[in-house]
């Protein structure tokens, strides 16, 4: 009897083999590829993936889910489970271990797409790309450019470290049980070098500029800059967060003092 979805760990299970086929055209695994799962729940990706790629890391928090999947395709299929949370999941010592870059999968639980995301990419010289479903209103704002209603924090944040293409959208229907809103899959490409310097203060000075979306950085930036640092790095002060440029971000936090 398949594993019930648990809702403290935010499971809907992708059932869709339409889809399913889709995602792994979009990732292409090749044989010899270093690919991690995160949540492969029942297992249906997972076969997928496995069949392109000969062998599959996968990182499940579920234990009945591990139990169960460990039983269907043991080692032997080239499944290796790491039962945990990919949230404490040590990427940098997979990669070290396999030898390569990894190819990370996963349809990732909303309640924690974002912290995981930037645990991922705490270590970026791990990892190759991902190609990640999340709520579809989050892949619109990891997606997109400055200006648009969708630009913020997420994006800014994302920006040094990968180039972000949504593919295509997911309908509740392809999940079980249906979740209340559309996903999309996105490919994350990891840079292999930042886009560009990251000073110490780029993550405050982001967080500040976009936490009240209608004040200008004169106001926002306050105390940390005042408007004529602000205009030292080539910027407007009166201008708001959405419509500069991630790079510029970081003009500003090269300028903010150390703390």
């Amino acid at each position: 009897m398949p594993a019930r979805a648990r809702k403290r760990f935010g499971q809907h299970f992708l059932h869709d083999p339409a889809m399913v086929e889709r995602i792994v055209r979009a990732v292409a695994p090749r044989p010899g590829d270093a690919i991690v799962e995160i949540g492969p729940g029942r297992g249906v990706l997972t076969r997928a993936l496995l069949a392109a790629a000969g062998r599959l890391d996968a990182v499940e928090i579920d234990r009945d889910l591990a139990a169960q999947l460990s039983q269907e395709l043991p080692a032997a299929a080239g499944l290796t489970l790491h039962v945990g949370d990919a949230l404490r999941f040590d990427f940098a010592a997979l990669a070290a271990a396999r030898g390569a870059r990894l190819r990370v999968v996963g349809n990732l639980p909303y309640n924690i797409s974002t912290p995981l995301l930037f645990h991922l990419l705490a270590t970026p010289a791990a990892l190759d790309d991902l190609h990640v479903m999340l709520q579809r209103e989050v892949i619109e704002r990891m997606a997109a450019v400055p200006g648009s209603a969708d630009y913020g924090r997420l994006t800014v944040m994302l920006a040094p470290w990968v180039r972000v293409e949504k593919l295509f959208d997911v309908g509740p229907g392809a999940f079980q049980p249906p979740p209340k809103v559309w996903s999309s899959v996105a490919r994350l490409v990891v840079r292999r070098t930042p886009a560009f310097d990251v000073p110490p203060a780029f993550g405050e000075i982001v967080l500040r500029a976009f936490s009240a979306r209608r004040k200008t950085l004169r106001n926002a930036l306050r105390p940390m800059l005042d408007a004529a640092a602000i205009e030292a790095a080539g910027i407007d002060p009166g201008v708001r967060a959405e419509v500069l440029a991630p790079a510029q971000f970081a003009a500003l936090a090269r300028l903010a003092p150390q703390r």
